[in-house]
């Protein structure tokens, strides 16, 4: 048996747990340069708040409903979602971390009380985190994905759904449409549609060897796992990104070289040091310049070069990525977004060389490897370098931002007694 455990409107309850005042009131939380809608807490959807709206174009419902409205704060829903894992990981040694909000536990082993074991999990992320979850428990991934839907939208299910039997899964497929499963996008739909496949039951049904004639192993396994017959198992080990890219829109726009200067050489300096958190190298670098979307003149071009060997260095990437950029840059335009993208990544550890082929030095991994150090300790951006800038008009709009709770020794949450 598996259990997916998924917080509930994550970046919203993760507002709410240093500001209690806020619990059962409508929660929203803004993306980059609080630009649209991301989160919303269950009353803010009550509202008919839509979610990935602008900003600008709801602000007055917001105002009308007293909704209380954040900036993204990143770096606090990082380490909430490091705590919620760390409590979830004690009940079982098998964990796939699938989103910064959702976690697979396998259930093997573990007894047969699966609604009992449930609730000891719900109890203790809220007791220790304050997170509120849903849990769905089923024979295969795909259908704990259904049960933990129906956990978050039954309300006679108290945040807990169960299908340990056939009947059960069954009456939920019968209820559930076909966009609802796991892996079935919207083309997908509209293909399954066209057979006369309208819900999850109609695709059970399916015979998964003709299916895949027509789609695809992916769907086939689905069919499977709509039958209680598990074929996605536990991935505890995340696979290395095969691509990077670290792109931002500006709070102000620019017309100038040296704002997008420092712009992409943050960009390339968060890029790298990602890079160097899975181990790997990149043998390859884009960098993208778009004006707002809405401009006259419009302009957005990207370009792409070949580096001379792997490397993890930020000082060779940012320097790689200037030269693009001012390649890149035309006088006259409002430029409102940059970013890098970092291709052809590969594992710096088993990574063949020759004696006529340049490498990264071992200097320059030393390097790195002690200004992640300073950083992983003392916070981000203690040590940067100088051509990422230190503030400026351009830099991200976050007019909303809470305090870092948790990871700033500035923002730790005072007790009065």
């Amino acid at each position: 048996m598996y259990a997916l455990v998924d917080c509930n409107s994550c970046y919203a309850s993760c507002e709410q747990i240093f500001r209690p005042d806020l619990r059962g009131k409508p929660v929203v939380v803004l993306s980059n340069n609080d630009g649209c809608i991301i989160a919303r807490s269950r009353e803010a959807k009550a509202l008919g708040v839509p979610g990935f709206e602008p900003y600008f174009k709801i602000k007055s419902l917001l105002d009308q409903h007293a909704v209380q409205v954040f900036s993204a704060n990143f770096c606090l829903y990082g380490d909430i979602s490091h705590r919620f894992a760390e409590v979830v990981r004690r009940f079982s040694p098998r964990v796939e971390q699938y989103s910064i909000d959702e976690l697979f536990i396998d259930l093997t082993g573990l007894g047969h009380d699966y609604h009992r074991l449930a609730t000891q999990i719900k109890q203790a992320v809220w007791r220790e985190v304050r997170m509120p979850v849903g849990i769905g428990v089923a024979p295969s991934k795909t259908l704990a994905k259904l049960a933990n839907h129906a956990a978050k939208t039954l309300s006679k299910t108290q945040g807990i759904c169960v299908l340990d039997t056939p009947v059960k899964w069954q009456w939920l497929e019968q209820r559930t449409p076909v966009r609802e499963i796991w892996g079935i996008g919207a083309r997908l739909t509209l293909h399954l549609k066209a057979l006369g496949i309208a819900s999850a039951w109609d695709l059970a049904q399916v015979s998964p060897k003709q299916i895949r004639r027509r789609f695809n192993v992916n769907v086939e396994r689905t069919i499977r796992e709509l039958n209680g017959v598990p074929c996605i198992p536990i991935n505890e080990e995340p696979q290395d990104k095969q691509q990077i890219f670290v792109t931002r829109s500006f709070g102000e726009k620019t017309t100038a070289l040296e704002p997008l200067r420092q712009h992409i050489s943050r960009y390339a300096a968060a890029a790298a040091e990602k890079l160097r958190s899975q181990s790997c190298s990149t043998s390859a670098v884009l960098v993208l310049l778009q004006t707002g979307p809405f401009e006259v003149p419009y302009y957005s071009q990207q370009l792409t070069i070949p580096l001379p060997y792997p490397t993890n260095d930020t000082r060779l990437l940012i320097q790689t990525a200037s030269r693009l950029i001012e390649q890149l840059f035309k006088p006259g335009y409002r430029y409102g977004r940059c970013g890098i993208g970092l291709l052809d990544i590969r594992n710096s550890q088993v990574e063949q060389w020759d004696l006529f082929t340049p490498r990264q030095t071992p200097t320059a991994h030393r390097l790195m490897s002690v200004v992640d150090h300073i950083n992983r300790r003392y916070g981000r951006d203690t040590a940067v370098f100088a051509s990422e800038g230190t503030s400026g008009k351009w830099s991200m709009k976050q007019s909303m931002l809470s305090p870092a709770y948790t990871t700033r020794w500035n923002d730790l949450p005072r007790i009065h007694c």
